[in-house]
């Protein structure tokens, strides 16, 4: 993982499920000094003539997510309706895009709100030659589902920040993107266009949709940008635990922490 090398960057941004796995079996030793995205932006889409409005319609069906971890929000609600992968539905291991459901070769897709959702919008209907409309679609979120969990956050490696100095740099770097994300989330039109001009090839309407998306994972923050929600925590580990998780050392996961603390009461004054 991008982070774990001591001669690496001193900063990578990661879903926490990934990074407790690979804690959880002494592969680094990188710790959350930001969670940045407060709430998931994972959704599973369907075409509304399926009538897969839950997670209990995925009973014989076939069932796309994305693997290595990103597919945990998805099983774990199955699973908390009674279904299993391989006895009750059939996973089917997507690429990351939404070609297999506008092809129809599953019945359901895994996407985040921001990207992949947008994707079938901006595809052209081949039967009306229009672009599809949301009420083509049947959406899932897993924030009401109950098993959402924690994605984009900030790591740095806990020997890095032990040397002299390097707490304040990462204060220090944490501010600077913490000014950044408000500035976006006050001047959307401003980031969009620098986001285009910096070769983006999504174009500016798709990156209007990001834009737009995106902010309502980060905000409300009401402990501040950046600090850590305890109970989506509490939750993430739980999902990672019940999912299917390769985490063997399960008593050390469940009660420890990965995130810390810093000094800095910077996130408390950016909201």
């Amino acid at each position: 993982m991008v982070g774990s090398d001591p001669n690496g960057p001193e900063f990578t941004i990661s879903w926490v499920p990934k990074v407790l796995e690979v804690r959880d079996n002494d592969e680094s030793d990188l710790v959350n000094i930001a969670q940045v995205f407060q709430r998931s932006g994972t959704r599973s889409v369907a075409w509304a003539d399926t009538a897969i409005d839950s997670p209990e319609d995925f009973a014989g069906k076939k069932v796309g997510v994305w693997d290595f971890g990103n597919e945990f929000e998805v099983t774990a609600a199955a699973k908390q309706a009674g279904l299993e992968a391989g006895t009750d539905y059939e996973k089917v291991i997507q690429p990351f895009d939404m070609s297999l459901l506008l092809n129809r070769e599953i019945d359901v897709a895994e996407a985040m709100i921001g990207n992949e959702y947008a994707q079938v919008l901006e595809a052209e209907n081949p039967e009306t030659g229009a672009l599809y409309q949301p009420e083509d679609l049947s959406v899932i979120d897993y924030n009401e589902a109950g098993t959402a969990m924690l994605q984009d956050a900030v790591f740095a490696r806990e020997a890095w920040l032990a040397e002299e100095g390097n707490e304040d740099v990462a204060e220090a770097f944490l501010r600077a993107s913490f000014r950044g994300w408000i500035f976006c989330r006050d001047n959307p039109d401003e980031c969009i266009q620098y986001t285009v001009d910096a070769g983006s090839t999504l174009g500016a309407g798709h990156q209007a949709w990001m834009m737009n998306e995106v902010n309502p994972l980060i905000w409300p923050s009401p402990d501040g940008i950046g600090s850590m929600p305890e109970d989506m925590w509490e939750q993430t580990v739980r999902i990672s635990l019940d999912a299917g998780s390769s985490m063997p050392n399960r008593r050390r996961v469940r009660s420890g922490r990965i995130w810390r603390r810093l000094p800095s009461k910077a996130s408390r004054r950016m909201r």
